[in-house]
């Protein structure tokens, strides 16, 4: 499936968590380059973001293995990856309680 590779030629970081979307276009299935297991992440993909850890779950493969597909699948730009928010850009937890607080007392 990975042809012996074991990470993905994309820049892109994949972590376990990483959303995959693929667009609206159809035709994926035209594309010789892809073999059945693009294709079943594609299809996976279409209805709603899936993480990278859910795919490999699905799929029953190993998780190494869908980060290198998923990563074919980038650089050829079938699908998208949106990342979730670093822990350090996530809002202190002492405001999101004063928010909470204010809420509380209107």
């Amino acid at each position: 499936m990975t042809r012996g590779r074991t990470s993905h030629a994309s820049d892109a970081k994949l972590d376990l968590i990483a959303l995959v979307v693929t667009g609206t276009d159809e035709g994926e299935e035209d594309d010789p380059t892809l073999s059945p297991e693009h294709l079943d992440i594609i299809e996976r993909c279409r209805e709603q973001a899936t993480s990278i850890a859910e795919l490999a779950a699905d799929l029953d493969l190993p998780v190494g293995v869908v980060r290198v597909l998923v990563g074919d699948l980038l650089e050829a730009a079938h699908v998208h990856i949106h990342r979730p928010i670093p822990p350090a850009e996530l809002p202190d937890e002492s405001i999101l309680r004063e928010v909470i607080n204010g809420l509380r007392a209107l």
